[in-house]
């Protein structure tokens, strides 16, 4: 296992993130247990990445999709849809990061296989916005465990325990058909993203699992 899920480290950097965790309901924020999920993608190998995220949590890392999980990447705007059908009408999300101008949304792994099949197949398909799936033999850029300001990539969603409830395909499917739908008709609902602050945290995550 890497050396950054020894319980002492040169930062200590999952004690750091545990005295946070008291209270803090904050969802831009990696708790100790979320850390330790991220990790756990790395499987056995250290990586150059991961050490130096050991180093400095500030600081991204590339992780490998497929086995932990799969990241759709979506448009901004169509992503703030989907995830207000998400959080609005269905059962939440996992975590959702952003990052040069996409959003990802962490899913269940063999999401990246099957979504574009299920959007081929859907009546709404060629609707929606085409996702970037990203799934075995991929790599994503994760958002620092600490956050670093707007500039890079940083969490809306962060993860906050070690075994995140992940949207499958289907799941994902209903929210971008969803999202379709409410933007195609004329009493569609105003997005829960204030447009002034469109990184404020105002998901319920409470409701998560």
């Amino acid at each position: 296992m890497t050396t950054w899920l020894r319980d002492e480290t040169p930062h200590d950097i999952f004690r750091f993130l545990r005295e946070g965790d008291e209270g803090r309901h904050q969802t831009a924020h990696v708790t100790a247990d979320g850390a330790a999920w991220l990790a756990s993608a790395a499987g056995g190998r250290p990586g150059a990445a991961l050490t130096r995220w050991e180093a400095s949590p500030a600081s991204p890392a590339a992780l490998p999709c497929g086995t932990v999980f799969d990241v759709v990447s979506v448009d901004p705007v169509f992503g703030r849809r989907i995830l207000d059908r998400l959080w609005e009408e269905g059962p939440g999300s996992g975590p959702v990061a952003v990052h040069r101008g996409r959003m990802m949304l962490f899913t269940a792994p063999g999401t990246a296989q099957r979504l574009p099949a299920l959007l081929d197949w859907e009546e709404w398909g060629d609707a929606v916005p085409r996702p970037l799936c990203h799934g075995v033999g991929d790599a994503v850029t994760v958002p620092p465990l600490t956050p670093a300001g707007a500039a890079g990539p940083r969490w809306l969603v962060a993860p906050d325990t070690r075994n995140p409830w992940l949207p499958g395909p289907e799941v994902v499917l209903w929210a971008c058909v969803r999202a379709v739908r409410a933007a195609a008709t004329p009493d569609v609902r105003v997005s829960i993203f204030p447009p002034a602050d469109p990184g404020a945290n105002v998901y319920d995550v409470s409701r998560r699992r």
